[in-house]
């Protein structure tokens, strides 16, 4: 049981370290797309697409109309639409050809990211960087050079730190839409399923 609470004190103290350094510019430009877009629709693929999946429900709460990419019902993206793309890497193939269809088809595409240099970050009109292990990281090497300025492997796998940030990230900025669209846990709660 040791590596269960260490690793759970990883991902908190990575939560935390990151949450304190986000752009609050970026993290502004975010809320401000999301309260003027018409429509939303959210893609992510993998436990990204999770993340995505789970921040789509609570927009639905607060009366957005949105859609998660991939969806049967999910329908034709158009002009003033927001995209948001959830990829640590930016480099997932169908997140990146989605968002270049969004964008063609005129909406604004707002993308979170570990990799600002990425292909789906050159595509967004914003990003927020969200710092984190990606998929592919776990290829790097951890050298004893490393080791002695403490750097050290997390251990958790894969993109477990990006995506449990993003989670929580965007479970704030549910809160933070709730203040400024004047919403209450009630007003959620009316929307929420009552046929579980």
């Amino acid at each position: 049981m040791e590596y269960v609470k260490k690793t759970v004190l990883e991902i908190t103290d990575h939560m935390r370290e990151v949450v304190e350094k986000l752009s609050e510019k970026d993290m502004e430009k975010m809320i401000d797309m999301l309260i003027r877009c018409q429509r939303v629709f959210v893609h992510g693929v993998g436990r990204s697409g999770l993340v995505g999946r789970a921040f789509a429900t609570r927009l639905s709460h607060l009366k957005f109309d949105v859609f998660v990419v991939g969806d049967t019902i999910t329908p034709a993206v158009k002009e003033g639409d927001l995209f948001i793309s959830i990829s640590g890497s930016g480099e997932t193939g169908s997140v990146v050809n989605a968002a270049k269809g969004a964008k063609k088809a005129g909406a604004k595409v707002f993308s979170l990211t570990s990799n600002t240099s990425s292909t789906i970050a050159g595509v967004s009109d914003a990003i927020l960087r969200v710092k984190g292990r990606t998929k592919n990281d776990h290829k790097k090497k951890f050298y004893t050079s490393e080791q002695v300025m403490g750097k050290h492997a997390p251990l958790s796998p894969l993109g477990t730190l990006f995506e449990d940030t993003c989670q929580i990230l965007l479970d704030g900025v549910i809160v933070e839409l709730m203040r400024k669209l004047r919403k209450t846990e009630d007003d959620l709660a009316r929307r929420h399923s009552n046929i579980e």
